[in-house]
């Protein structure tokens, strides 16, 4: 007798297939795999096309394909390439759920988090990426107002955050951080006097008082700085300052001592919010952008420099020689 006649029983059928007689028999009761007919003393008997049948159930379920699903696919409702498709969708998200976890994973295990830490990376990272969109809209609408400068609004949509299918753990906290940053009101307002500013192009007095030429040069010589890793608090930091003080000193016809110097500092200061630089910097981190120092504000840094180069001087002059 050929292949084609051929009845198989169940516990034939389970040493060809490898699946269990009793797994066999569910989706036979099922009727995803109808018995071809039954022997004379009642038990299932199953032809070709059964085998072949539960060979493909087997493939599809190993898969991850749901029972129903492979019962209309058996049954010709579906092809199995539409099948196949939508399901690769479907193990797309979750695949990117289970990515992100992993990452949020990884970051309470590297900071210790407690518990309540914990909750909030996991709620907040697991809004899709339309409710993190709506969050950032939300921000900037409730940051400029419906009479806002367009330039501030387009700068900030420019640079809109957008965390990554697949997030690294430093992306994962990145995100964290500025999705409580931008629901503080404080913050905001802060945003919006800097932002308008900045796109305005506004300089500021001493920018103006101390002319175009001194402000390049000082840009230059501490994006350089910043960019060589020179720690503003470290004695490498003194020749750039020193050089600062006594050019600013001659423009302003002042001494270079150091009130002149806490007075640059004051000045500089004013142009300086740390709470939108460091949303800037998130904004970086979880876009995954390279963060240029030559593009890091340079006013922290000298003004950092320039009070911790005065407070060494003061201290120098009231420390009696031994």
């Amino acid at each position: 007798m050929d292949d084609v006649t051929t009845l198989y029983s169940i516990g034939e059928l389970s040493r060809r297939t490898g699946l269990s007689v009793r797994t066999i028999r569910f989706y036979s009761d099922s009727g995803a795999v109808a018995p071809t007919t039954r022997s004379p003393a009642g038990y299932r008997l199953y032809d070709l096309d059964a085998l072949l049948r539960l060979e493909l159930l087997r493939t599809l379920r190993e898969l991850g394909m749901d029972l129903a699903t492979i019962k209309r696919v058996l049954d010709r409702e579906l092809s199995v390439a539409d099948v196949a498709a939508a399901h690769a969708d479907a193990l797309d998200v979750q695949i990117r759920v289970l990515r992100l976890r992993r990452s949020v994973l990884r970051v309470v295990a590297g900071r210790g988090s407690d518990l309540e830490e914990t909750k909030l990376m996991h709620r907040i990272t697991q809004l899709s990426g339309e409710e993190r969109r709506r969050l950032i809209d939300d921000f900037v609408v409730g940051t400029f107002g419906s009479d806002a400068d367009p330039a501030a609004v387009a700068m900030v949509r420019a640079a809109t955050p957008d965390l990554p299918d697949d997030p690294s753990g430093e992306q994962v906290a990145a995100w964290v951080e500025l999705a409580e940053l931008v629901g503080d009101e404080d913050f905001r307002i802060r945003m919006r006097r800097t932002a308008v500013r900045q796109a305005a192009g506004g300089a500021l007095g001493i920018e103006s008082e101390a002319g175009e030429e001194l402000m390049d040069h000082t840009r230059r010589k501490v994006s350089g700085a910043m960019e060589s890793g020179v720690d503003p608090l470290g004695s490498g930091a003194a020749p750039v300052i020193d050089d600062l003080v006594h050019r600013f000193a001659e423009v302003f016809a002042r001494t270079p001592d150091t009130e002149f110097r806490n007075w640059l500092a004051e000045r500089f200061e004013e142009a300086h919010d740390p709470r939108v630089d460091r949303y800037w910097r998130l904004v970086w981190i979880v876009n995954g952008w390279q963060v240029m120092p030559r593009l890091l504000p340079v006013y922290p840094w000298l003004a950092q420099a320039l009070r911790n180069d005065g407070d060494a001087a003061e201290g120098s002059r009231q420390t009696p020689p031994p």
